[in-house]
């Protein structure tokens, strides 16, 4: 059985990084070559479906990045079929209670931890013993992304078997009143706070990060940090542009 990478680089303390954008399993054998710990794979907003992680979750594979597959709803049959098509990990979106992130659990992980369905996974062929290892290859982040869930933080944190407490910005801030503004003081210090609660209480902190903010993530304690390739295509993408327009005029 493959082992989680990501999973366990954030066991022993180390930061992971976990790669977003657009996806097909072409970039994914791309950006594996660069080192990356982990893919984030969208499945709650844009095109992807269960037909296509089996094929986007093997481009991860081949260069032993772990496949992170966010879910468009906590529900569990959606949870752990993403997990039978062969995610190594998912991402649960608008975690606002303990009871939200138990629910979360108990569909991601066999038991005695949870209630997973009993079926068997691409990452575990060859492996009869699957299930019983399973639980310790699955890697499960929540995501903070309403007031609602950061007012109820300190209970959701008592919840077992979640690997990442991941802040999210744009629905935080839409949950605050300030659509769009994920740089308003209000909403950056709330997301502050939140990721130096996950830091004290021993639980490991997630958040997007970008070139401008990384710095100052690390230093809040950040472990899981996801960011986007899009962005860096872009700005070379414009200096290129820049420099042949200059040389024209």
């Amino acid at each position: 059985m493959r082992e989680n990478t990501a999973k366990h680089k954030l066991e022993r303390g180390e930061n992971v990084i976990c790669i977003s954008g657009l996806n097909s399993t072409h970039i994914i054998d791309f950006l594996g070559q660069f080192g990356f710990d982990a893919i984030w794979i969208e499945a709650e907003h844009g095109p992807n479906d269960f037909a296509d992680i089996p094929d986007l979750t093997r481009a991860c594979d081949l260069w032993d990045m772990t496949s992170v597959v966010r879910v468009n709803r906590n529900n569990a049959g959606i949870i752990y079929r993403t997990f039978d098509v062969g995610a190594q990990g998912i991402v649960v979106p608008h975690v606002d209670t303990a009871e939200d992130a138990r629910a979360v659990v108990d569909a991601a992980k066999f038991a005695p931890a949870g209630h997973r369905g009993m079926f068997g996974s691409r990452q575990g062929y060859g492996d009869p013993d699957y299930i019983h290892k399973a639980n310790d290859e699955t890697l499960v982040v929540v995501l903070i992304e309403d007031i609602k869930a950061v007012n109820n933080l300190d209970e959701i944190l008592t919840v077992d078997n979640i690997d990442v407490f991941f802040v999210a910005p744009s629905d935080l801030a839409q949950s605050m009143g300030y659509l769009g503004g994920i740089d308003h003081p209000e909403v950056t210090a709330t997301i502050d706070g939140a990721l130096q609660k996950i830091v004290a209480s021993g639980r490991t902190a997630g958040s997007l990060v970008t070139d401008d903010n990384v710095e100052h993530y690390l230093s809040l304690g950040v472990k899981f940090m996801m960011t986007g390739w899009q962005a860096w295509v872009g700005s070379g993408a414009a200096a290129f542009k820049a420099k042949v327009e200059g040389a024209a005029s």
